[in-house]
């Protein structure tokens, strides 16, 4: 089904952002926006706890959200969490919190995901280039470099530091010591020392800044003449000696600088120049374009099906040579499978998608080894950058591939936490078993349903009498399913 009107919310760790936008053909034009100055980062305590203030601001700004999101599909809107969620060691029970005020699952996103969005989102905003464009995304807790050509970004990376976190580490008390800044810009050199030779490798003809930092630095540096649309070394260079002047951040008072962008701009700034300085940066243009962007172009793609994740699914599976032939059996025949179990329900044939990925990489692990391969397969797909995916996605995927066979005490946790789960097992593990001999069969009718207590499948006993190994196979799944 294609929508009309798509939604997209960028839970940053300094801002949220909502956007809604109408689509017309291959194109979104906006029509909405909301922004929440929220800093989720600097609720974050040193055990890696969101304390229950920012807990408090975050549902807060997502009750207004709610209200301008009401009434729209959960598919036509897609909301992303990022490195606040990302790092919180109790961002589980706050995402269910958040989910239920919001109405919209959320999905935290890993490091590399996010670069990819923003990147998508960046290039939209820009004329179209043949050349080599480096992007740089300052966020709140973390910082993403993207290095692009066209729609495609080819060099990506995710690090860990951001205008809240390094505001809060370096400038706890507000004081603005040119020592602190100066040990500020030498850390965030040190970060982008690490991936420097990779980027300077790939080359870049243009750098573009995208997000809150870039276009507040760039807005301070038009107002005071100290560059024109867009940041420059020398601009750079001028505003760290106006931070270090005001000596205070509740003393700053720098014409073009948004009251909003005061309490964060002192890590911003000494993140951007240490990207400057390490990357040998002279100038760079700020884009319009930003994460909640690339969201709505990648949902586009999703209901338009075009989505990134097939194209990912493929890829792994070209690179972990899988056998195609044996995979398209297995898929054939655990969609049918499904399709007798949905029963137009509807419940599973929304997640069907999950089922079609796994059955196709649910051998890569014997890339690795042939002997447990359902465990290398799920450690893969739990552990790998996989382009599309959010963090629960790739959760989901690795669990079921890893229930694809052997015991299913395993799985009793996360069958629990979603039944639907467990369905798309049982479809995924008697398709293994009928092709376990890697050989087209004839095969019987099949019925399949769900009961109140588990599944029931129904085959036609001569054809299992002349597949003795199937037959036996299946008693050890009866047995598996009643454990």
């Amino acid at each position: 089904m294609e929508y009309n009107t798509l939604g997209a919310v960028d839970l940053g760790s300094n801002t949220f952002h909502l956007a809604i936008a109408r689509v017309a053909g291959d194109q979104i034009y906006p029509l909405d926006s909301m922004k929440e100055t929220v800093r989720l980062a600097s609720g974050l305590t040193d055990e890696k706890q969101l304390d229950a203030a920012a807990q408090d601001r975050a549902l807060a700004a997502l009750r207004r959200f709610s209200e301008r999101l009401a009434g729209m599909p959960r598919e036509a809107v897609r909301v992303v969490g990022t490195n606040a969620l990302r790092v919180a060691k109790n961002a589980a029970p706050f995402l269910r919190r958040a989910e239920g005020v919001l109405g919209f699952p959320i999905e935290v996103v890993p490091g590399r995901e996010e670069a990819r969005l923003i990147y998508l989102g960046v290039v939209h905003s820009l004329p179209m280039s043949n050349e080599n464009r480096l992007v740089v995304d300052i966020g709140g807790g973390s910082t993403e470099c993207i290095i692009g050509q066209k729609l495609k970004p080819t060099t990506v990376e995710s690090l860990y530091m951001g205008c809240v976190s390094y505001t809060r580490r370096f400038f706890p008390d507000g004081r603005i010591e040119k020592k602190a800044l100066r040990q500020a810009q030498f850390a965030a050199r040190e970060q982008v020392q690490a991936i420097a030779a990779r980027f300077e490798k790939a080359g870049w003809k243009e750098a573009v800044g995208s997000s809150g930092t870039a276009r507040s630095i760039a807005e301070v540096l038009a107002r005071n003449d100290r560059a024109s649309g867009g940041i420059t070394a020398a601009g750079l260079e001028w505003l760290r000696g106006e931070l270090v002047a005001a000596g205070d951040l509740r003393r700053l008072a720098i014409p073009g600088l948004r009251e909003d962008r005061i309490p964060v701009i002192a890590g911003g700034v000494a993140i951007m120049s240490g990207v400057f300085d390490e990357l040998r940066i002279d100038e760079m243009t700020v884009a319009e374009g930003a994460l909640r962007d690339g969201v709505l172009w990648d949902l586009l793609g999703r209901v338009h099906h075009r989505d990134i994740r097939e194209v990912t699914v493929d890829e792994f599976a070209r690179r972990y040579h899988v056998d195609a032939v044996q995979a398209s059996r297995v898929e054939a025949l655990a969609r049918v499978l499904l399709d007798l179990l949905d029963d137009g329900r509807g419940d599973l044939a929304a997640v069907a998608d999950f089922l079609r990925w796994a059955a196709r990489l649910h051998e890569i692990g014997i890339s690795i080894a042939q002997g447990a391969y359902h465990k290398h397969s799920a450690y893969i797909l739990a552990n790998a950058d996989m382009p599309g995916f959010s963090r629960q996605e790739q959760g989901w995927l690795s669990n079921l591939v890893l229930a694809q066979r052997g015991k299913l005490s395993k799985m009793r946790a996360a069958f629990d936490d979603d039944p639907r789960l467990a369905a798309l097992a049982f479809c995924l593990r008697v398709a293994v078993i009928f092709y376990r001999s890697r050989r087209a069969l004839d095969l019987p009718r099949i019925e399949a349903a769900r009961t109140a207590h588990g599944f029931r499948l129904d085959v036609d006993p001569a054809w299992l009498a002349e597949h003795t190994l199937v037959a036996l196979a299946l008693d050890q799944e009866r047995e598996q399913w009643a454990d």
